[in-house]
């Protein structure tokens, strides 16, 4: 891919974990990646990386969206990242969690394709990948119960996307991990009060032995924005959780 030709890339989350792997990953083969994030102090770690042009980006705020794509111009791949994990049941989980959870994990991801849509659309071409989770409409996971039910929105979302626009070159597919290493497990873990345990928990919930590393969900991502003749799809990547 030569630099006259490179597709740019749009990633939301990028500072870190799934989104800062997808970066470096799709950076490597030559996209021109654009890394946003909220967090700018771990945003500046990708400054100088080559083919990665890092932005500061609140996937909370329209304004700031449709300001950086003004800015950048037409996006030809979207990688849907940045999300938020909660703890707790129906019954433990509070309003205002569920309303956050949302506002993240579904609202800031349609508002963002709202917001590169005309563009794809004008040159009748693009590629929009969301990420979801096996925690959702796929598996029930206990204590999760507010990312469960904005990951399945996040489903749902996908496939009303790529029905609407199949017949006009966009592409919208779902990424499903399972448990994936990240600062946001790390938090996780040690946040249960016993951390060892913890992680001996996480990982026998996946029958291949271990928790998957962000590079692993990167090498999907790369496949994702490849691939011409995929879209829809929910793309279980979870070391046979759901086997």
């Amino acid at each position: 891919m030569t630099a006259e030709k490179a597709r740019k890339v749009l990633i939301t989350g990028a500072a870190q974990g799934i989104g800062r792997a997808s970066a470096l990953r799709l950076a490597k083969v030559g996209f021109h990646v654009i890394a946003s994030d909220v967090n700018r102090e771990k945003l500046s770690e990708l400054q100088g990386v080559e083919n990665i042009q890092p932005e500061s980006l609140d996937v909370l705020d329209r304004g700031d969206m449709d300001a950086l794509i003004a800015r950048t111009g037409t996006i030809d791949v979207l990688f849907n990242c940045a999300g938020v994990v909660h703890n707790g049941t129906v019954q433990t989980c509070s309003r205002s969690d569920l309303e956050f959870a949302w506002q993240l994990n579904v609202r800031a991801q349609y508002e963002l394709i709202q917001a590169v849509l005309p563009g794809m659309l004008a040159q009748q071409d693009g590629c929009i990948i969301n990420m979801a989770s096996v925690a959702s409409s796929i598996k029930g996971v206990p204590d999760r119960f507010a990312y469960s039910v904005t990951k399945a929105a996040v489903i749902g979302l996908t496939k009303s996307v790529a029905a609407d626009y199949i017949t006009q070159g966009i592409r919208c597919n779902a990424i499903c991990p399972g448990t994936v290493d990240s600062p946001s497990l790390q938090q996780r873990l040690r946040a249960q009060g016993d951390y060892e345990t913890a992680r001996k928990a996480f990982i026998a919930r996946q029958p291949i032995g271990r928790i998957g590393s962000p590079e692993e969900i990167a090498d999907l991502v790369l496949y994702l924005a490849d691939a011409s003749f995929t879209t829809g799809q929910v793309h279980i990547i979870d070391g046979g959780w759901t086997a």
